[in-house]
């Protein structure tokens, strides 16, 4: 059987909130070995966020959140601000290929585990440092969460409606971050493989937000025109917009981008007389009368469930797809087919479904192997199995508060 991706490939991840974690969830996806260092006196701050129990808290092992982000993962503690801690995660690092931090700026420093540092215990180690706004610059201490990234990225200020306020994205925006870094991670591990160099990777999620609006600057620097928000609307495409269905709350996406789309949804819709009007007699004409365009294509979709109008307008050629809860994720039959979905064991909050790794290899395969882990739950095979401490020493350094 071939390896799988990254397997023998060990993650001391100090990450937590979303981005880092799930970028570090993506690495243990690829089956690297990925051990979560926390304390109990501040774990993940994810784990404090819980559902699980009502109104009142469900404990540490029981958030959502948590659970999501850190599949496939181990999980120790250790006080770092103890130096006897700092040495057992530095002699973690030194049988570890990657280390990963999303702290502020200076704050690994300050622990005594920066890259300087690390790189002296295990020379050839990658660090990603991942932060708001990254690790140089006038405003690199600055606090950050998915609403700044989205923000300073200028991604916020076109998303939206015409009108309205911007529209930070929340947790999108961490995830989009996340995975800039495992790219990030990837790619420098293929270069030690091909010099045995290690490195530091210095991330800023905003940067990572403000790369996939190109579009934006180019819409500046070549027209001098600042782009604005135009909800779901396209900036060149008509009919482009969700529509409402017949059930309550649900709708349909429609997207047409041809000549041809746009005679096909016609024929779907009955050919209108009024898509045959002046007003509509072509694309440029269309996209300048969306108003009226998509209030006259809502009259029609009103009338189906989503299914039926994807049903009808797939079979012809037109994009167009229900737009889907939650719920109906899971319950969507070609996703079922697919695996979208798996159900996993845990050892306090029970059997649950999570959603499963998004990649299908043909030849080294990747799946949810583990569920988020309990807050220490490694301890005894991080320190004893792989730092070879002697059981009694676990035991003193647990009674210190060193591995608490």
């Amino acid at each position: 059987m071939a390896p799988l991706p990254l397997q023998g490939i060990r993650v001391a991840d100090f990450t937590w909130a979303w981005a880092g974690p799930y970028a570090t969830m993506l690495l243990g996806f690829l089956v690297a070995e990925v051990i979560k260092i926390e304390s109990t006196k501040r774990p993940d701050h994810s784990r404090m966020f819980s559902l699980a129990a009502g109104p009142s808290f469900g404990g540490p092992d029981q958030a959502p959140i948590f659970n999501d982000l850190n599949l496939n993962k181990m999980s120790i503690t250790l006080d770092l601000s103890q130096p006897k801690a700092v040495e057992l995660a530095k002699r973690l690092v030194s049988i570890s290929d990657v280390v990963a931090e999303n702290f502020r700026p200076g704050v690994m420093d300050k622990l005594g585990l920066g890259y300087e540092t690390l790189k002296e215990v295990k020379p050839d180690i990658i660090m990603l440092s991942s932060s708001a706004v990254g690790g140089t610059g006038p405003h690199r201490h600055y606090v950050g969460y998915a609403p700044t990234f989205a923000a300073l990225s200028g991604m916020a200020h076109l998303t939206g409606y015409p009108g309205s306020s911007p529209i930070p994205m929340m947790g999108s925006a961490d995830l989009r971050s996340a995975a800039t870094s495992a790219f990030a991670i990837l790619a420098a591990l293929y270069h030690r493989a091909q010099t045995g160099e290690g490195q530091h990777i210095d991330l800023s999620s905003t940067e990572s937000l403000a790369v996939l609006i190109g579009e934006a600057f180019l819409e500046y620097t070549m027209n001098g025109r600042v782009p604005a928000r135009e909800g779901n609307r396209d900036k060149i495409m008509a009919p482009h917009n969700v529509y409402p269905c017949r059930e309550e709350d649900s709708w349909i996406s429609i997207a047409v981008a041809t000549e041809e789309e746009w005679q096909a949804l016609c024929h779907v819709m009955g050919d209108p007389a009024w898509a045959k009007e002046e007003r509509f007699a072509d694309g440029y004409r269309r996209w300048q009368n969306q108003e009226e365009l998509d209030r006259l294509i809502s009259e029609w979709t009103i009338n189906y469930s989503p299914t039926e109008v994807m049903e009808k307008l797939q079979q012809a050629g037109v994009a167009a797809v229900p737009s889907f809860s939650g719920l109906e994720l899971f319950r969507d039959p070609h996703l079922k087919e697919r695996g979208f979905a798996k159900e996993v064991a845990h050892p306090v909050i029970g059997k649950r479904l999570v959603v499963n790794v998004p990649w299908r290899f043909s030849a080294t395969p990747a799946d949810v192997s583990r569920y988020g882990p309990l807050l220490g739950e490694h301890n005894e095979y991080v320190f004893g199995e792989l730092l070879g401490l002697p059981q009694a020493e676990i035991q003193r350094l647990t009674a210190d508060g060193v591995i608490n």
